[in-house]
């Protein structure tokens, strides 16, 4: 069966706190959907109240996926969403149900929607050996050394992205060639897939209205217990801050106030520009997608919109 002539997968994308599992939700009352997570934050067991992951009720209304499926000790890529995505979504539409992937990390999307560049793996002695140039000379001296031999991939990190500055510097060392130059090679087609992806994506007409909400949300973390769920991840003794569900939003900060760093007033201004830094990069990555269907996320009936999307594509 060729692709077109299967039902179309939904795609619920869209920047932090832009409303992404209100409407999920909502769409499971109006039918039968199970959410494949495409956040790569969620993966992560134990690290619930910064990842503002769904409570057990409403995993328990609707069957989510991708959740609480690894330790924070341990690493989750692209490649590893795109299999476990892939076979998810044929095991629920071989129970009579439709698939929605939902959430915010667009990597994962592109992954799953384009394919993947063959990258060089992870090697775990590399990593530790930056990351101890970074403990010694900190992330904007190895951002300086990235941009000697990769000046593309440096243009569009921050000085301090040390996630994606290690990557880049990790495939340089094991391959020779530049990051920009493997990203710029064709992809492999997605065609062994046989899906079609239809990207929603929720997008706010008025910022300000967004970052609003992050602050809230942020606030409402702390006043949960966030800074205690750090604590203890920081006491099991084997995670530090170079991992990378430590370096998540608010988790890196968060750290950095236990540490001593730096004020608990100057924690939560941090943690509130990081997230709305991510949220920058999240719309950056969504306004790529050209055939995306935009809804304005701080508009009215935002999951009337998405129940109306739905049902039109679930009947093409």
């Amino acid at each position: 069966m060729n692709h077109l002539a299967r039902p179309p997968i939904l795609c619920l994308l869209g920047p932090t706190a832009s409303g992404k599992t209100a409407a999920a939700l909502a769409l499971a009352e109006h039918a039968p959907i199970e959410i494949i997570s495409v956040d790569s934050a969620l993966v992560y067991r134990g690290m619930d109240i910064g990842t503002a992951k769904p409570s057990a009720e409403e995993r328990e209304r609707v069957p989510h996926h991708l959740i609480d499926i690894i330790d924070p000790a341990d690493a989750y890529s692209a490649a590893q969403f795109r299999d476990d995505a892939l076979r998810l979504i044929d095991e629920i539409v071989a129970r009579g149900r439709h698939p929605v992937l939902v959430g915010g990390t667009m990597l994962y999307y592109k992954a799953l929607a384009e394919g993947l560049n063959s990258l060089p793996a992870a090697n775990a002695s590399v990593r530790a050996r930056l990351d101890e140039q970074a403990a010694q000379l900190g992330w904007p001296a190895l951002h300086a050394r990235l941009a000697e031999v990769d000046a593309a991939t440096a243009l569009r990190l921050a000085p301090n992205d040390a996630q994606r500055i290690q990557r880049a510097l990790e495939v340089f060392e094991l391959s020779g060639k530049p990051l920009s130059a493997w990203l710029a090679q064709d992809r492999p087609a997605p065609g062994s897939t046989h899906r079609r992806f239809i990207p929603i994506a929720l997008e706010p007409s008025v910022r300000s209205v967004l970052h609003e909400r992050i602050a809230a949300r942020f606030d409402a973390m702390l006043a949960s217990g966030f800074v205690d769920e750090v604590a203890g991840l920081k006491q099991r003794g084997d995670l530090h801050p170079g991992l990378p569900s430590m370096r998540c939003v608010g988790y890196r900060q968060a750290w950095e106030y236990l540490n001593g760093e730096t004020d608990y007033a100057t924690f939560r201004d941090k943690g509130v520009f990081a997230t709305r830094q991510l949220c920058k990069r999240q719309l950056t990555w969504l306004r790529s997608i050209s055939e995306r269907i935009v809804i304005d996320c701080v508009g009215s009936d935002v999951p009337a919109q998405v129940l109306a999307h739905a049902r039109a594509h679930w009947r093409d």
